[in-house]
């Protein structure tokens, strides 16, 4: 094997709680109503496809563009506050980083991958938003081009994923996938069949050993 990618909400970061809760209160702010499929149907969307879900199926009153950008900025002022790192996260990518090159694929906009990577002062050198894809997961786009970057084949890189959509992005890029699920959204146990699932984002160092 010669590339890990890590997804980055879930996995690195414990963000899929606060998008969920600014999304709702964005929407409940702006003529939106939320719907009890609103949140794991967003998970893995890219920031134009969550955008236009918000306008399409939850109603905000706004065009898709401001709806993204709305929410993103209360995203900013979110982890301005505080960035809720998941414990062991930024010592695992250290520690990995040492055996292998590693990027981050991520359906997080670059703003705040950006924002994350300042913060964390983690060494990766390749970080891509499925903003820059032609879909978002479960496709698998983000997770090729990020391969594609580090100059890898896809089936010669471990993914490390936590949600449903983005197990099945890394599953469809052809990559070796390890899960660490996430414990607020679970993702579907059909789906946690085709992959190696951890318990924690600390045990990946020995599973990759």
């Amino acid at each position: 094997m010669d590339a890990v990618i890590f997804d980055l909400d879930g996995v690195l970061i414990d963000s899929e709680q606060v998008w969920d809760e600014v999304r709702q209160a964005f929407a409940a702010a702006h003529g939106g109503t939320w719907t009890p499929e609103a949140t794991r149907a967003m998970q893995g969307m890219s920031t134009p496809e969550w955008g236009a879900y918000l306008v399409s199926a939850v109603g905000v009153r706004m065009s898709a563009a401001e709806a993204s950008a709305g929410v993103i900025a209360e995203m900013e002022k979110a982890y301005a506050a505080h960035l809720p790192v998941i414990p062991g996260a930024v010592e695992t990518v250290r520690s990995v980083s040492s055996r292998f090159p590693v990027a981050i694929a991520s359906s997080a906009p670059a703003v705040l991958i950006k924002v994350f990577l300042d913060v964390t002062g983690l060494p990766v050198p390749v970080a891509v938003s499925s903003e820059e894809c032609a879909a978002g997961k479960p496709s698998p786009d983000v997770y090729l081009l990020a391969a594609s970057r580090l100059g890898v084949e896809p089936s010669s890189c471990y993914a490390v994923e936590d949600s449903t959509n983005g197990l099945k992005a890394a599953l469809a890029a052809g990559m070796t996938v390890l899960a660490v699920p996430n414990p607020h959204f679970p993702p579907a146990a059909d789906v946690l069949a085709q992959v190696r699932v951890l318990s924690s984002i600390a045990d990946l160092p020995d599973a990759l050993a």
